[in-house]
């Protein structure tokens, strides 16, 4: 049997190749060296893993210290520490704690300063920055604004880099396949070196999908020619046309339970206009595009901006998908979109979804709905993770699309059970191609 192909035993698992249709294989590695706070149940215990990382002995000064994996919608109570109890168990030291979901963070005084935000500092069209009743800083920022902050931590060697790749692809070796979405753009030319030196000793058969962001496309495009190869191409681009439910960032058609009141319907990343033009650049180039839209408002939007161009390259995809409005649904199979989703993204939503949009649960990844509309599983419908977000597990992703529900809990709480999956079809949907 070869590697990244499931046994075919009592386990219920194929016997077919599997693919992972949305990883960030760099990030995933480099998440594997920061501290890990995917345990932590309130924001007490975040400050206290915090006060024993910087209490470790060090023979240098720590240039900052990373975290992630933080999921206070699963704490009591669901509140990230203010910036004073964070700061003093940090104190000079820079450091921050990425959410799970990777689009909110929570910064110490010394990271805001690092990255040059203050009072004064003012949010930009696609981030927001915390505040207080005062307008200060509550070291908590979102998209634009926490990719500021992540920006302002010293970028790791390029050895450091290299071994973060390799371990990205040691964590997914399971895998006969794996899409790249949100590609940096000197990770072809790495993965190529880190493939054709392969210092793991270990033989790698799968192949890898890159999608650089769409700034990115020209610089990469250029110079494909220097590492593609059998083993790795480039996909297409990718853009963010959201955020996410957790950050109540993402595009919804109608106001979260508990959205800001100057985002009640979440924050576009785009408009339509910006839409439409992307998917033409695409096309033009003859690639598809990969577009990230979490709520109904941007897969809407995307699906507009599609059925207006009509793009003659196929493989235009919506990833992740996780809310779509009823009349949204049919429109996939008609204009030839792949939904690419993460099911397992149910497992660790569950919380965000009950408070934000209680009114809203029926139309949570529908999958059924999807298949019934004439989406095929290993085809038009693609599963996948978005690890690191959460783990590289299909069995979760599985055990989302076929209970809507966590593992211990009763049934009357599964998410929208209408939209169920059987076993096999769920597992189709990771089919790798060719597979």
């Amino acid at each position: 049997m070869r590697e990244g192909e499931p046994s075919n035993a009592a386990d219920g698992r194929p016997g077919f190749p599997i693919r992972e249709a949305h990883a960030h294989l760099y990030q995933l590695g480099r998440s594997r060296g920061m501290i890990e706070l995917s345990a932590c149940s309130s924001a007490g215990e975040l400050l206290d893993t915090f006060a024993s990382a910087r209490a470790r002995p060090h023979g240098q000064p720590m240039p900052a210290i990373l975290a992630h994996g933080a999921r206070p919608e699963g704490w009591e109570p669901p509140h990230w520490p203010t910036l004073k109890e964070f700061d003093r168990v940090t104190g000079d030291t820079p450091a921050l704690a990425w959410c799970f979901d990777y689009h909110a963070l929570l910064a110490n005084s010394a990271m805001l300063a690092r990255a040059k935000i203050d009072d004064n500092t003012t949010d930009t069209p696609g981030g927001i920055i915390g505040r207080d009743a005062a307008g200060s800083p509550t070291g908590l920022v979102f998209e634009d604004a926490a990719m500021r902050v992540w920006q302002a931590v010293p970028e790791p060697s390029t050895q450091q880099r290299h071994r973060d790749v390799l371990e990205g692809q040691r964590q997914l070796s399971r895998f006969a396949e794996v899409h790249d979405l949100k590609s940096q753009a000197w990770l072809g030319p790495v993965l190529a070196e880190v493939l054709r030196t392969n210092l793991s000793g270990e033989q790698v058969q799968a192949r890898f999908v890159l999608f650089p962001l769409l700034e990115d496309f020209d610089e990469v495009h250029a110079g494909r020619g220097e590492w593609e190869c059998d083993q790795i191409r480039l996909g297409g681009a990718k853009i963010f046309v959201d955020g996410t439910l957790n950050s109540r960032t993402a595009w919804m058609l109608e106001p979260f339970a508990d959205g800001r009141p100057d985002h009640p319907c979440g924050t576009p990343m785009m408009t339509p206009r910006e839409i439409e033009e992307a998917v033409r650049w695409c096309d033009a180039v003859g690639l598809p595009m990969a577009a990230h839209a979490i709520g109904d408002g941007a897969v809407r939007a995307v699906l507009d901006a599609i059925e207006k161009v009509r793009p003659k390259t196929p493989g235009f995809r919506i990833e992740h998908a996780e809310v779509i409005d009823e009349v949204d649904v049919p429109r996939f199979a008609e204009l030839g979109v792949i939904a690419s989703v993460q099911p397992c993204h149910l497992l660790s939503d569950i919380e965000a979804l009950r408070t934000a949009l209680p009114h809203r649960l029926d139309r949570v990844l529908p999958l059924r709905d999807l298949i019934e509309a004439g989406c095929v599983p290993g085809e038009s419908l693609v599963f996948g993770s978005d690890v690191p977000i959460v783990r590289a597990e299909p069995e979760d992703s599985i055990l989302a699309a076929t209970t809507r529900r966590r593992t211990e809990m009763p049934e009357h709480e599964a998410i929208a059970p209408e939209q169920a999956l059987t076993q096999k079809e769920a597992w189709e949907a990771f089919r790798a191609a060719g597979g």
